[in-house]
């Protein structure tokens, strides 16, 4: 728990009035307001950048699959329990992700996809080589065919998941009950 500050979630109607669209909007897609959202609206700028972030990668060139790599593999990094149990709800309502694809994206081992399996590696070096992957993970990228546009999106996934989960750790966004079952931590 973050000990230094208390960031209490707010609702629609104590939220800064910039805030309150996002808020209403976010809780009209989910069906109840995220925690992490609840928190972040304390700074209607951050929850602004947050959900344009999320809604630019949804855009991007990498699959709905691949972008939920990106996502698993930031939150595993940082340690966002929330994120990786959000993700991991996520995926396995996705009829394209096996439960041994999500378990090892829980767990930090190697996937099965050659193709994802480099994917998860250059993003994981992004986020702990401070963006300076090494040869083999850019080669690993050349080999499994992602191109320019596709590398380039993954370092936005991993711009917009570093925010969201960072964001998530230190406001100490609690997990909602829809993601319980997925409850993680790492190792």
């Amino acid at each position: 728990m973050n000990t230094a500050h208390s960031f209490e979630p707010l609702t629609a109607e104590t939220a800064d009035p910039a805030a309150r669209p996002l808020m209403l909007a976010s809780q009209a897609t989910f069906g109840f307001l995220p925690s992490p959202l609840a928190k972040a609206a304390h700074s209607p700028a951050l929850l602004k950048h947050l959900l344009a972030g999320f809604a630019a990668f949804e855009r991007s060139s990498l699959s709905a699959l691949e972008r939920e790599v990106v996502a698993m593999a930031v939150a595993y990094e940082i340690e966002c329990h929330y994120c990786m149990a959000m993700h991991s709800a996520l995926l396995s309502r996705n009829p394209s992700s096996e439960p041994q694809l999500i378990a090892a994206l829980r767990s930090g081992s190697a996937l099965a996809s050659p193709r994802l399996e480099a994917l998860r590696r250059f993003v994981r070096a992004i986020v702990r080589e401070h963006g300076r992957p090494s040869a083999a993970e850019w080669g690993a990228m050349d080999e499994a065919g992602y191109s320019a546009e596709q590398t380039l999106d993954a370092l936005l996934g991993v711009g917009v998941y570093l925010t969201s989960t960072l964001t998530n750790v230190v406001t100490d966004s609690q997990l909602d009950p829809p993601f319980e079952a997925f409850r993680w931590h790492k190792g």
